[in-house]
This record gives structure tokens, sequence and C-alpha cells, in this order.
């Protein structure tokens, strides 16, 4: 029998210990790096199911939403961290699923997790579970983007910046998948642009540490023998405009992040002078028919091979070298396994 504890139960971690089922789990206490701990088990009311989960993806959003510094707001605490995950439901007789709708202070990066019934993903057979992961958060942020927002149509040509990301590495393949002509790749490390082009980029461009806007402009448009129909920007900053002046007559840049940094200084002939269009995108925003639909199809390609991600395994117990793999850059998705 499961025996469902207040959140504020979970501030000491020893109580009542041995009288209630606990599970493991990486626990926020305060904002900034969340600790390897134990918690009382989650248990499900309506509306509400119970994923074991297989393995858990970390994403900057992580590290934000942990620092209490994302623009949606802090999380509770005490909670779990981890906000998407792959498992089974419990007693669904063997469904295995993609979540990103954790119940706070439920998370993802636990043995199990308490997950919005509604909002599930069937994961198909074929797949591994951190390739599964990789398809959600950040192949949703790039499949979405150049379907759902930029609206992309076959032979254009798309530009993706931070290409050597898990985002720009999806974004390259998908922008492939779904008929671009031409696919540009642009970023700082030179190996993550050499994997680009192994995953179907036709030029790469790297960027330096300090660009300049102009220069940069030169350089995409060169590589893209022309005309930039579609950009991918998980970048904002210099990089942005850049490819903002790559970008042709009614060119589209999808704006996704800010690795590069918060503001951008954009001239107006930029847009105004092409009829450009700058459409934010956030995932969870989307319709979930569209997200649904947009899943499916990258896992129908991955299942075939046509989308490759680069996956590490860490350990849920080694959450804290995790945060920091994280924080550094890591090139690759990183999950953390119960």
């Amino acid at each position: 029998m499961r025996v469902r504890l207040p959140p504020a139960a979970w501030a000491s971690p020893g109580a009542r210990a041995g009288s209630v089922a606990r599970v493991h789990a990486a626990i926020l206490h305060e904002y900034g790096t969340p600790v390897y701990g134990e918690l009382p088990e989650p248990e499900a009311t309506e509306g509400q199911v119970v994923v074991e989960v297989a393995a858990a993806g970390l994403n900057p959003v992580d590290v934000a939403k942990a620092a209490g510094t994302f623009y949606a707001g802090k999380p509770p605490l005490p909670s779990v961290a981890g906000q998407e995950g792959v498992g089974v439901v419990e007693g669904a007789g063997g469904r295995r699923v993609y979540f990103d709708r954790p119940i706070p202070p439920s998370g993802s990066m636990a043995q199990r997790a308490l997950v919005d019934a509604g909002s599930l993903m069937d994961v198909p057979d074929g797949i591994d579970d951190g390739l599964a992961v990789a398809l959600g958060v950040a192949g949703l942020a790039a499949w979405l983007a150049l379907t759902w927002r930029a609206e992309l149509a076959a032979g254009e040509t798309v530009l993706v910046l931070g290409a050597t990301g898990v985002v720009g590495q999806i974004a390259v393949q998908g922008a492939k998948l779904l008929g671009a002509g031409r696919v540009v790749a642009a970023g700082r490390d030179a190996a993550g642009l050499e994997r680009a082009r192994a995953l179907g980029a036709d030029a790469t461009v790297q960027l330096p540490g300090d660009p300049d806007a102009e220069e940069l402009t030169d350089a995409l448009r060169e590589v893209a023998a022309g005309d930039v129909d579609v950009a991918i920007d998980p970048l904002w900053g210099v990089p942005a405009v850049g490819a903002l002046g790559a970008l042709g007559v009614g060119g589209r840049l999808i704006q996704i992040g800010q690795s590069a940094g918060a503001q951008a200084a954009v001239p107006s002939r930029l847009v105004r002078g092409r009829v450009a269009d700058i459409r934010g995108h956030t995932n969870f925003l989307a319709p979930d028919e569209v997200r649904r639909e947009a899943y499916g199809a990258m896992a129908e390609h991955a299942a075939a091979g046509r989308i490759r991600v680069d996956v590490e395994r860490i350990p849920l117990a080694d959450v804290e070298r995790a945060w920091e793999r994280q924080r550094s850059g890591a090139r690759c998705k990183l999950v953390l396994v119960p």
C-alpha cells in the first residue's frame, strides 16, 4: 500500500523511513543543483498515472529551472528535477511512453514519476530509451520549428544555427527529411560541424568566438549559395542578426533559444527590407495533437535509422556530475538512468 505524503515531508528524507515506500530521485532542496536522495513514492489520483522511469532527459531548460532563473517561474521547493522521460506506465500492461508533463513537485529524474495521463506519447518498439528521450524536448524543438512554425516547403534552403548541439543535430536531419533543398550548419565546434555534415548538412560555417554580424551574413550567404529561406535559431545575439541578413524575401527566422545572449540589436532594414518574419517557438504552446504528430513522425524515422542522436547515459546517483556536464555545454544528449 502506498501512502501519499505532502511535499513538506520531503524536507526530512529520513522521516518515517520504513513506514512508507520510497524512491530514489534527484531532489531540489534549494535553487541550484539537485542532489541524489529519497522521498515518498508518488501515488496517482484521477487524471494521473505513475510512470516507472527508464531514462530521464537533461536539458538546458532543466538547469535554468533548477537555478530559479527560468522565465516561466521557479519550481517549488523541495521538488524532483527533470521535465522529460521515457518509461512504462504502472498497471497498463507494459505501455511504454514518453512524457514531459510531470506533476509538481514530482519530476522525471526519479525511479517513478507522477504524470498527467492526457499528455503521454506512445514510444514504438525498436527505439532505444535514450533516443526516445532525445526526440522529446530537443527533437520537438527542432521538428516543430521546421514544420509548425516555419512551414518549410520542399526545396527551400535551411540554415541551422547551433548545429553542433542536440537540437541542431536533429534540425539538420529533420530539414533533409522534410525536403529542404540545401542545409547549412553553423556552430563553433569543428568536430560538431563534421558530425553535422555526416548527418546530412550540405555545407558548414564555423562561428568565431566574437562574430561580426555583417561578416557572418556574407559567410552564410556564400555557403548557402544565395538566400536562406528558413533559419533555425537557438542562439540569438549576434549570430541571429547575421542569419537575418542572410534571409531572402519572405524568409523566416525561428527563435527557439538564447545560448549566445538574451539581447540582439536588429537593424530595421533586415526585417522590413525583406518582408522577413521572426517567429518565436516553444514546445509547450504547441497543441497536443501537433506535438503527438511530430513525435510520431520522428519516432518512425528514428526506428528506421533516419534520425540519429549521440546519447550519453549517466546513473541517477551521479546527477551532480551530469549537471556540471550540461552547464559546460554537452554536445550529446545526456540521460539519467535510475
